[in-house]
């Protein structure tokens, strides 16, 4: 076996679903400043999407019983469809409202949505099938590669480079670029500012719809608290990277990813159970070091 195609598989499928995650943030933060910490129950509320109500250990199929050309892009609807109503429902609401009081909001609603699956579904995790043959090995460079991992890979390269096409060849996607530019006078100069909110909210949902349909079928299982954990390195991914910034988003979810798979890899084995303690500890020197983040968005630089 070829460890180090292993390792870069391994680190560049990780990478890719702590990047999408942490481009949804992204997004959100650049045309509203909200860090919006209700995106991990979004992934949540996505999975449970596939399966019917029930409190048993062993789901049953609701959506996920469809065919992939119809489920892919109806749970991206899902997703894109949940976060545009949570946006009318309570961030439309709070936009002349303080930065801190708009993140406690997201933490309010990111709760209601928890407990409202638990309501629902009860808080015993479910076992689910979802396309389990992707989780068939392959040989790829000598690596033995889940065919899941190289899906991961080209989806995330997919998503990156559609979206920058998005941000710079359509109307809409001028629009977030100057919203997140100044937000102010993107209004006075014409921008649409409902328009520009809710399309940024539905990409949100519909890449946090996109984690949610690799982790049901890499872990098998819905779990209420699933987002929490991705939500969290996504953050701190954003941060890194440069709140605001995409390409810092991507890149940052990138290196997390790689890091976190080198220190698995090579802790000694009696580490390895607190490899997030070096993993963040990583983190706090990198902000030390760069407080601003690895790509500062123009927007944060000082204009004259």
């Amino acid at each position: 076996m070829n460890t180090a195609a292993q390792l870069f598989f391994d680190a560049a499928s990780l990478g890719g679903i702590y990047a999408m995650a942490a481009l949804g943030i992204a997004l959100i933060f650049g045309v509203m400043n909200l860090v919006n910490f209700a995106h991990g129950q979004y992934i949540a509320f996505c999975v449970f999407a596939l399966i019917v109500p029930s409190t048993d250990a062993v789901a049953v199929m609701f959506l996920g019983r469809a065919p992939a050309f119809l489920l892919i892009p109806l749970l991206l609807a899902v997703g894109a469809a949940a976060a545009v109503a949570s946006e009318y429902a309570v961030f439309r609401h709070l936009r002349k409202a303080t930065p801190v009081a708009m993140m406690i909001s997201s933490f309010a609603l990111g709760f209601v949505i928890q407990n409202a699956l638990l309501a629902t579904y009860g808080g015993r995790p479910k076992a689910i099938s979802l396309w389990p043959e992707l989780n068939t090995p392959v040989t790829v460079m000598g690596a033995s590669v889940p065919l899941l991992q190289l899906i991961v890979i080209l989806a995330t390269l997919t998503v990156v480079a559609g979206l920058a096409l998005l941000l710079k060849k359509t109307r809409i996607g001028l629009e977030m670029r100057a919203a997140a530019e100044n937000f102010t006078m993107a209004r006075l100069l014409g921008v649409r500012a409902n328009v520009v909110i809710t399309g940024a909210f539905a990409l949100s949902g519909a890449l946090a719809a996109a984690v949610a349909l690799i982790m049901a079928t890499q872990t098998g299982v819905a779990d209420v608290r699933m987002g929490g954990q991705i939500m969290l390195v996504a953050f701190i991914a954003t941060v890194i990277g440069g709140l605001g910034s995409l390409p810092g988003a991507v890149a940052a979810g990138f290196l997390i990813g790689a890091v976190s798979v080198l220190l698995q890899a090579y802790l000694p084995l009696d580490a390895r159970p607190f490899r997030d303690a070096f993993l963040y500890t990583l983190v706090i020197v990198s902000l030390l070091v760069r407080p601003q983040g690895l790509f500062v968005p123009s927007s944060a630089k000082p204009r004259v």
